[in-house]
């Protein structure tokens, strides 16, 4: 395996890891509202389930209404976007900015390796 081949697989891994990441990041955000438990409950569990469904349905590689072109690229931003923004609503901006950083260059590889 070539160097180039192995830094693709590892971008696939990070693109994993940052989709897998947002889920956790907005479950975060709702667990730490400050709500009645019932309520912080449904945002910590809720979140992620609707942003789940949504990438199963739209964004995910075998999704039944895939998105191309700019729809994706939009959706992605949303999508990426939520964690970011949930992060930095919890107040864990240093995190929220790693996210951010790590989604622009792994999604920018994607690109240029068509992934």
């Amino acid at each position: 395996m070539t160097a180039t081949q192995t830094a693709k697989a590892a971008n696939l891994g990070v693109l994993f890891a940052i989709e897998l990441g947002v889920l956790v990041a907005v479950g975060y955000w709702g667990f730490t509202r400050d709500l009645a438990t019932p309520l912080t409950w449904l945002l910590g569990l809720g979140g992620p389930a609707v942003l789940a469904v949504l990438w199963g349905l739209c964004g995910s590689p075998k999704a039944k209404y895939k998105v191309r072109g700019a729809g994706r690229v939009g959706f992605e931003v949303v999508w990426f976007g939520a964690g970011v923004v949930a992060l930095g609503l919890a107040g864990a901006y240093d995190w929220a900015l790693v996210l951010a950083l790590v989604c622009v260059v792994s999604k920018t590889l994607a690109v240029l390796w068509r992934q």
